[in-house]
């Protein structure tokens, strides 16, 4: 038995979950399209939601084959008015939004001299305002409710240095920031937010945005494998089952949480 193919409990049965970046960047699983379908596997009425519609449509049909509830939606993470009117949709539509999953991330490498200003505002932008934005318009949905789960996906950078980026670091830092003051503040008013940090994952990203440090592909998985004590890359089925259960009443009392999904990678010494 697979990753990809564990049965799920219908932990998000009838559910509402918005994904933002469910669509892959390119051939394969990304974090976010496992999510996708994982979210649906457990009965959620899933709504894909990315930047490029043909990615957002190839998630939701992966999920209408397996007979799951899947809607497909494009979206600008960096542009408030599109996720407000996106989001404001959803909840008149179902009645109501109970899961928000951001997972929209871009890498920029190189280090502070050789990043532009608009390269490290653009990562910002992209990383860590937009999950500003995506909880700015959906809080007040699930406040009327009393109820609702936030899972923000972070990163090991946000407190390990992998890689000169550090526009992905700093705006993964703040994202874990933002998980916390969005889980107290609203703590008493039933709404959980955490965080997920990925370690060392094979997924398409790593494809295009960090295979460039590395002599070849075959390189970089074997380095990235062996920094991990598991000696092995994590897959987007390990986010995905994360994510899962993060967003579940099965972590009912979990809230405030960057947890790391990264075979032992950030346990071991700096």
């Amino acid at each position: 038995m697979t990753a990809d193919s564990i049965p799920i409990a219908p932990l998000l049965q009838d559910r509402v979950a918005l994904v933002f970046g469910a669509g892959s960047s390119g051939p394969g699983w990304g974090n976010g399209k496992a999510t996708a379908v994982t979210f649906a596997r457990a009965g959620a009425i899933v709504v894909a939601i990315d930047i490029n519609a043909a990615a957002a449509e190839e998630t939701r049909a992966l999920i209408a084959a397996e007979g799951g509830r899947a809607e497909a939606a494009t979206c600008d993470v960096t542009n408030s008015a599109q996720i407000k009117a996106l989001v404001d949709d959803v909840a008149a539509r179902h009645g109501r939004i109970d899961v928000l999953h951001n997972n929209v991330g871009i890498t920029v490498m190189g280090g502070i001299l050789e990043e532009s200003e608009e390269s490290f505002k653009r990562v910002l932008d992209i990383n860590l305002t937009s999950a500003f934005l995506t909880t700015k318009h959906c809080l007040p949905h699930m406040l009327a409710r009393g109820k609702g789960a936030i899972v923000n996906v972070s990163s090991v950078a946000a407190i390990r240095y992998s890689y000169p980026y550090p526009s992905y670091q700093a705006s993964k830092a703040g994202l874990n920031q933002l998980t916390m003051s969005t889980a107290l503040q609203y703590a008493k008013q039933g709404i959980r937010a955490n965080a997920i940090m990925p370690g060392m994952m094979d997924t398409p990203l790593i494809y295009q945005q960090i295979v460039g440090q590395y002599e070849s592909a075959d390189a970089m998985r074997a380095a990235r494998a062996a920094k991990t004590p598991m000696g092995r890359q994590g897959t987007a089925w390990d986010i995905a089952n994360a994510a899962l259960f993060l967003a579940s009443d099965a972590a009912g009392y979990i809230s405030g949480v960057a947890l790391p999904v990264d075979g032992g990678l950030t346990c071991l010494a700096i």
